[in-house]
């Protein structure tokens, strides 16, 4: 990832350079000036990677052993476990844990874990199905949005990490 990120970046700034030298218009020499600056934030966020790739040209970054970093970074980033997933795992794990230590304390832990299962998949049924709508009736979308903000910040953020 760490790569990727770099390979980015550096895509950008070639792309930002090349537009400027072959005086491309306005709108893409910024286009790809911005680029180049929301590039930078990948790479930080990501970290320096421990072994740079070779991109000074953009032969460079086209190299096949740069695509292979591209395509593996693709794979990566799609294997990772989503927030829902992460969740229903936590709330198993947690019940077990419950479970074997019994009581009541242990029942009722494994009671209200229980529902909170049933309650995050039912956010998430909700969350999935007002997408969905969001994405079916696109007329519609602007008043939908408009009737969610009525949602406290709380439950607003909650949302938009769910939907990640």
């Amino acid at each position: 990832q760490k790569q990727n990120a770099w390979l980015h970046n550096r895509t950008s700034i070639l792309a930002a350079e090349a537009a400027k030298d072959e005086f491309a218009s306005e709108k893409l020499q910024a286009l790809t000036k911005v680029s180049e600056n929301q590039s930078r934030a990948f790479v930080a966020y990501n970290g320096l990677p421990q072994e740079f790739p070779k991109a000074e040209t953009a032969q460079d970054v086209l190299s096949e052993a740069n695509m292979k970093i591209t395509s593996e970074a693709t794979i990566q980033s799609a294997q990772r476990p989503d927030v829902w997933q992460l969740t229903d795992s936590t709330l198993e794990l947690a019940i077990a844990a419950c479970s074997v230590l019994g009581g009541v304390y242990g029942t009722k832990a494994v009671r209200f874990l229980r529902q909170a299962r049933t309650k995050q998949q039912a956010l998430k049924e909700i969350i999935e199905g007002n997408e969905l709508f969001k994405k079916m009736n696109t007329e519609s979308a602007a008043a939908f949005k408009q009737a969610q903000s009525r949602q406290s910040a709380q439950t607003r953020q909650i949302v938009a990490e769910m939907k990640i």
